[in-house]
């Protein structure tokens, strides 16, 4: 295991920045994983961390050691690609034995390794068999078993599940963090799906154009996105926004009004904010209840798509004053498309995010637990 300090790490092509001074501290037997859309910067981020990128300003520490101009092999990092990178004429055992004939360690300890590492990884019956004879998700334990016979200090992934169908890569999302758990080693995992992110971090790190949005535990993030981009991207499906202006300060709530003019009441902290103010509101669609009647904080709204998924719906609405709502109904509904009906916000679970700058304001508690 080891600690990870990124200070100020920065990364330029020529005359172009991919990584703006990047802040971070990863902790011993961390599980923390990159988040974000193409281009942000997180596996350049992951590969500057791993030597393979070299560092244009900053300091990288390894346990407090800086390793700015320490080569790849020399940190004691191991690395899973997205691709799997097997050699195809090597059997299984082969692969996870080539990286320790590599270092000369004693035949018996590599047998010893190789072995624990595929009853680890389930691949014992599969150790004579070459890559092509496997299926995706075993090439990818493979890729895996590599790094764990190495026994480094910190696991690199770089979006390893990204070439596996569905239903493989909910099987793997839970061995890598059953992995975690049995290894106890610091893992840095890059994925753009934030569903990986929320269903195997320790810590998220959701970066965009090459800066740091937000850094916290995935729930964190969920109840308490710092800003819009953090508000839209984690989540799924995406938190529902739209516009508004506050109206004025009521005892302990903030009172905005929508385009049409119709009040809602957020649980938010004031300070800072005047009447006549832009914002932009905020609510999880698992907090949106949709009512026959008309009630304080609600709007009346227009079934444009449902999504039945037998356990529970998804609709999608849209306000009379053009605003896009979804809506979680838990089980299956009688609405259809084209139905009319009103969404109730709860109040306790309004965001209030400023228009000017996208920065949200602290939420307050009202009445029921956020």
């Amino acid at each position: 295991m080891a600690q990870l300090d990124l200070d100020g790490l920065i990364k330029d092509y020529g005359d172009v920045r991919a990584v703006h001074g990047v802040d971070l501290v990863v902790e011993e037997g961390e599980f923390c994983v990159f988040v974000g859309p193409s281009g942000c910067g997180k596996s350049t981020l992951l590969r500057m961390i791993a030597g393979l990128e070299e560092i244009t300003g900053g300091e990288l520490r390894i346990d407090g050691v800086r390793v700015n101009e320490q080569r790849a092999s020399e940190r004691g990092l191991a690395m899973v690609f997205q691709s799997y990178a097997l050699y195809p004429h090597m059997t299984v055992r082969q692969n996870l034995a080539f990286g320790l004939e590599n270092i000369r360690l004693p035949k018996g300890q590599i047998v010893e390794k190789v072995a624990e590492a595929a009853r680890m990884l389930q691949l014992e019956e599969y150790l004579d068999r070459k890559p092509r004879q496997l299926s995706g998700g075993q090439r990818q334990r493979v890729a895996i078993g590599r790094c764990v016979v190495r026994e480094p200090r910190v696991f690199l992934f770089d979006e390893p599940l990204s070439n596996l169908d569905a239903e493989l890569r909910v099987t793997m999302r839970g061995e890598i963090a059953d992995l975690h758990k049995r290894l106890g080693n610091t893992m840095v995992y890059v994925t753009h799906d934030q569903v990986e992110a929320m269903t195997m971090a320790d810590k998220i790190v959701v970066l965009r154009e090459g800066r740091v949005e937000q850094v916290g535990r995935p729930l964190d993030l969920y109840n308490r996105p710092a800003n819009l981009f953090v508000a839209g991207f984690i989540g799924s499906p995406r938190m529902n926004l739209f516009d508004a202006t506050v109206a004025g300060v009521e005892v302990g709530a903030l009172k905005v009004k929508d385009a049409q003019g119709r009040a809602f009441h957020g649980a938010v902290a004031v300070d800072g904010l005047s009447p006549g103010e832009a914002v932009v509101l905020g609510i999880r669609p698992e907090h949106v209840l949709l009512s026959d009647h008309e009630e304080e904080d609600c709007l009346a709204v227009t079934v444009e798509g449902i999504e039945q998924l037998g356990g529970h719906s998804y609709l999608h609405c849209r306000s009379d004053a053009g605003a896009s709502l979804t809506a979680h109904v838990a089980g299956q509904t009688a609405l259809r498309r084209g139905s009319c009906t009103n969404a109730v916000l709860r109040r306790a679970f309004i965001h209030v995010f400023r228009k000017a700058d996208g920065a949200a304001f602290e939420r307050q508690v009202i009445g029921e637990a956020a």
